[in-house]
């Protein structure tokens, strides 16, 4: 694990640093439920593309939040795990899914007025 030597003082500017981007949040919430292949990945997180995913998964290992285990078949295998530090981000996911859903009932009962 590679720890941001300039991290910011704010301690929420820093979660945003670690997990700001769109892809990674959508990576952190289908790891959550464990482990998985690089290609299932990509199926459940959509339109990301190959350079893109593979570029987040190793910023996201180099801040230690995943582990990639490759494993010596043909073809070879890798899978993704959130580590002990990923998965205490947890609280943080659920409380933004809670907020998104009780935003989407407030916008459904202010379109139907």
């Amino acid at each position: 694990m590679s720890i941001p030597k300039n991290l910011p003082a704010c301690p929420v500017e820093t979660t945003l640093t670690l997990i700001g981007d769109k892809w990674k949040v959508l990576i952190l919430r289908d790891l959550l439920v464990g482990t998985k292949r690089f290609g299932e990945l990509k199926k459940s997180i959509g339109n990301v593309s190959q350079k893109v995913l593979t570029t987040q998964l190793r910023a996201m290992e180099d801040s230690g939040l995943l582990t990639r285990t490759v494993y010596a078949e043909v073809p070879p295998r890798v899978e993704y795990t959130l580590t002990e530090l990923g998965q205490s981000l947890r609280p943080i996911l659920d409380a933004m899914q809670n907020w998104g859903e009780g935003y989407k009932k407030s916008a459904a009962r202010s379109a139907a007025q």
